[in-house]
């Protein structure tokens, strides 16, 4: 008799701790041997939605997204719908005001729980919410193994937030910070190793905090953790995101002369570039401590690249605010970043602030910095150009098969020429051409 396996389609919105939460629940599901992943939500049995309520924008997305699978549950009667993530844990119960067909909701501590509440609704057909949970090493201490056979792997050192930015939800929905305890931590990057990973890019939303105390007392901080990592045989490559200047102490930027897996990019947000603003926004540095960071960097890594996060439109910024952020980013010469218009998240303490720049002065304020950043972009790879690199072959490209797919030291995307056994293995690769952010060339023998 064959076994009939419940399909199961994830959708993943968000940062790339949502992406890691979603790749666990995945892990989850597949070790209990019942269930099978639907490559669509219209041959699936549970859909699961994992969102971000960073921005009012993603988080309305959300619900789009729902009215779009009212339909669908209304034509499968037995179909279970689910809503994860920090959309979920922010408005809970509210989510079944608007969509009052979703089925369960769970949050970013509650992965671990889903099969078990799947099974519950199956039983009784009531409607669950479970966002919360005591016992924060829970989600991860059963789910350390992994079935994910990835190149590159994200690995969760540390969640939840302490500093309560006056802009951001993430201390709300994710919590305080928990660091995951140091063998853990090993003990899934060995397996992850065993099973073909090369690149491990640990994650956290204050990723560079990270500090364990071991029962004998022995703490751990972020520099000690990377130096273990470094020391297990197969590990090519480390990445880390996403960071907060005041833990980019003078031991992590040692790490760059020391650690040659760190690839010669780093993400640290400035928001920025006025230090009124970042006293508004809660961000306690200044612009001045801010590039001597970096400078401190760049004199063990002269040629890392540095990528940031920029809110345009904070609550009282002017035009010279703005001037200054733009003044920063060509100063420091930013790599890829991220830059959004500010969004007013309920709860914040920025929400109670007067907000008196109108959308159109915000829009142009970000294509102006965005295009900024698009042009410096261009110029970092016209100089990558005749240049051999070190690329980490992930896959085959799914446009050519006789290419394939990599990603550089710098942290480009790499197209080449090559052979399948190339992948999993770092190639010499001569860069012929760009276009936008990708590079392209050729493997030299």
């Amino acid at each position: 008799m064959k076994t009939y396996y419940k399909k199961i389609y994830i959708k993943t919105w968000g940062c790339d701790m949502n992406k890691y939460d979603s790749s666990k629940i995945i892990d989850i599901f597949f070790k209990k041997k019942k269930y099978s992943l639907a490559k669509t939500d219209t041959e699936a049995d549970i859909i699961l939605l994992n969102t971000c309520s960073v921005r009012e924008k993603a988080q309305e997305k959300v619900f789009h997204q729902l009215g779009r699978w009212k339909k669908l549950k209304k034509n499968k009667i037995e179909l279970i719908l689910c809503v994860g993530g920090c959309v979920a844990s922010q408005m809970n119960k509210s989510i079944l005001k608007r969509a009052p067909y979703v089925d369960i909701i769970f949050g970013p501590k509650t992965i671990h729980l889903l099969p078990e509440m799947i099974r519950s609704f199956e039983k009784s057909r009531r409607k669950i919410i479970n966002i919360d949970s005591n016992f924060r090493n829970e989600k991860f201490q059963k789910n350390h193994e992994t079935i994910r056979k990835d190149i590159s792997s994200l690995i969760s050192i540390i969640e939840g937030c302490n500093k309560k930015c006056s802009f951001c939800i993430v201390p709300f929905t994710r919590g305080k910070e928990f660091s995951r305890p140091l063998n853990e931590i090993l003990i899934e990057i060995k397996n992850l190793v065993s099973e073909g990973c090369r690149e491990i890019h640990l994650l956290g939303q204050n990723v560079n905090a990270y500090r364990y105390v071991q029962k004998n007392g022995k703490i751990y901080d972020f520099s000690k953790l990377i130096q273990k990592i470094s020391l297990i045989n197969g590990v090519k490559r480390i990445k880390f995101s996403t960071n907060h200047p005041n833990h980019f102490t003078q031991d992590v930027i040692d790490l760059y002369s020391t650690i040659s897996q760190l690839v010669d990019y780093v993400h640290i947000p400035v928001q920025s570039g006025s230090d009124e603003i970042l006293r508004k926004m809660r961000r306690p540095y200044t612009i001045e401590r801010y590039k001597k960071i970096i400078k401190k960097i760049r004199e063990v890594r002269p040629d890392i690249l540095i990528g940031s996060d920029f809110i345009v439109g904070f609550p009282g910024e002017t035009k010279e605010d703005f001037l200054k952020t733009i003044q920063l980013v060509k100063e420091i010469d930013f790599d890829v970043s991220f830059s959004f218009m500010y969004s007013s998240r309920p709860g914040t303490e920025a929400s109670l602030l007067r907000d008196d720049t109108n959308g159109h002065e915000k829009r142009n304020r970000l294509y102006f910095l965005q295009n900024l950043i698009e042009r410096q972009i261009i110029e970092h790879n016209k100089r990558m150009v005749n240049q051999t690199q070190k690329i980490l072959v992930l896959s085959k490209d799914q446009n050519d098969p006789n290419k394939l797919v990599g990603f550089s030291n710098k942290n480009r995307k790499v197209i080449f020429y090559g052979s399948k056994e190339m992948i999993g293995n770092l190639i010499d690769v001569k860069i012929t051409h760009f276009y936008k952010n990708k590079l392209y060339g050729r493997a030299i023998e």
